[in-house]
């Protein structure tokens, strides 16, 4: 009796060892393949996130990304749910390289292999032109699936940008936090953070001129962009127009006479150069700083902030800046810190002004409407 019960106890270890050592190769094969498909997706999102004509310019990436899913498609594994998402984000890397009838074909394709997978949805909904239908897909797919379904972060991903190109921006910001609170991929964050970040600033635009609105959508403004904004969305200026109609040229020459545009956008210099800036260049964070400042300073009616944060800070002989990369003796100084510690404009990194990079025309208005108060 002893002898067939141990027998029996050692029979039932051996089919659980086997159960056991089964069921971790399955799950470990399963780990490999969603690991592959967080590859392809921090391939591909930042470059669907850039927009195909900009994505196009960045033809290494494109290029790295092609070969990426190829290499895969090449070792597939025979999973047909796997299969179906590797040739849906071949499709929707089809998209981005303008190959749009590869890129049906290769929806077709894995909707027949793995029907209803989420990067399938999304090539199906990024297929179609017209935001307002895409939406209805979009929403009809969250409807189905329920709140805490798989690739519910990828679809309000999409329902965030179908609202935005509805100018309905208050959902969009809404969507696009949705999406990054469920658990997505952190590409997916990283990616379209600043289409969130414009939805937010753009929230606000009901009854803005269909030529400022064209403004607020680009990534870069110029300084007459910058004029016409200000021109025709507030009152800042009626201190030198007295509510006249004055050409945005003229009102670029009469604002850099006045100082409230500086001669250069490069906050190392001591002394502004004798050239005038050319109307058409682009707008730096820190170009914006001056004219935000100086516009601020004038509205009311206190010339001495542009001088108070020098009178503290550059003092003695080793004067040190708050913010690392501005110098406390440059003529921007007084101009960031204000802004800063308005905040009208942030240190995105906490510690760094970064007044080199660009400013959007969304973010100057949200900033000049802050200051009309």
């Amino acid at each position: 009796m002893k002898k067939s019960l141990i027998f029996v106890i050692i029979i039932a270890a051996i089919f659980s060892s086997c159960t056991t050592m089964g069921d971790i190769s399955i799950n470990s094969e399963r780990s490999q393949l969603d690991q592959n498909i967080a590859r392809v997706e921090r391939a591909v999102v930042p470059l669907e996130a850039a927009g195909a004509q900009a994505a196009r310019s960045r033809q290494a990436e494109v290029t790295a990304a092609r070969q990426l899913i190829t290499e895969m498609q090449r070792e597939s594994a025979a999973d047909a749910d796997y299969s179906g998402k590797l040739t849906a984000w071949s499709g929707r890397l089809a998209i981005i390289e303008g190959r749009y009838s590869e890129a049906q074909r290769l929806h077709r394709q894995s909707n027949n292999v793995s029907a209803g997978n989420i990067p399938s949805i999304v090539l199906g909904i990024r297929l179609e032109g017209d935001p307002a239908k895409r939406l209805e897909i979009i929403d009809r797919e969250l409807l189905v699936a329920g709140p805490h379904a798989v690739g519910i972060g990828e679809l309000n991903i999409e329902r965030g940008r179908a609202l935005a190109d509805l100018s309905r921006f208050s959902e969009a910001a809404g969507a696009f936090d949705t999406a990054f609170a469920s658990g997505i991929n952190p590409v997916y964050r990283e990616s379209y953070l600043p289409y969130r970040t414009r939805a937010w600033e753009l929230r606000n635009t009901t009854g803005i001129s269909a030529g400022t609105f064209g403004l607020l959508m680009q990534d870069t403004v110029n300084w007459l962009d910058c004029i016409s904004i200000i021109k025709n969305e507030t009152q800042l200026l009626r201190f030198m127009t007295a509510g006249r109609t004055v050409a945005d040229t003229e009102l670029f020459n009469r604002l850099l006479d006045r100082t409230f545009i500086p001669f250069t956008q490069d906050i190392t210099v001591t002394n502004w150069p004798l050239n005038k800036p050319d109307p058409n260049e682009t707008v730096t964070r820190a170009g914006a700083a001056y004219l935000i400042w100086h516009l601020f300073a004038e509205a009311r009616a206190d010339r001495g902030m542009l001088s108070r944060y020098s009178a503290r800070y550059a003092r003695g002989d080793n004067p040190r800046s708050p913010i690392a990369d501005v110098p406390v003796l440059s003529p921007y100084f007084d101009s960031i810190l204000g802004s800063v510690e308005r905040e009208f404009l942030s240190l995105p990194d906490g510690r760094n002004f970064r007044p080199n990079q660009p400013i959007r025309g969304s973010e100057l208005l949200a900033i000049l409407r802050r200051i009309e108060g």
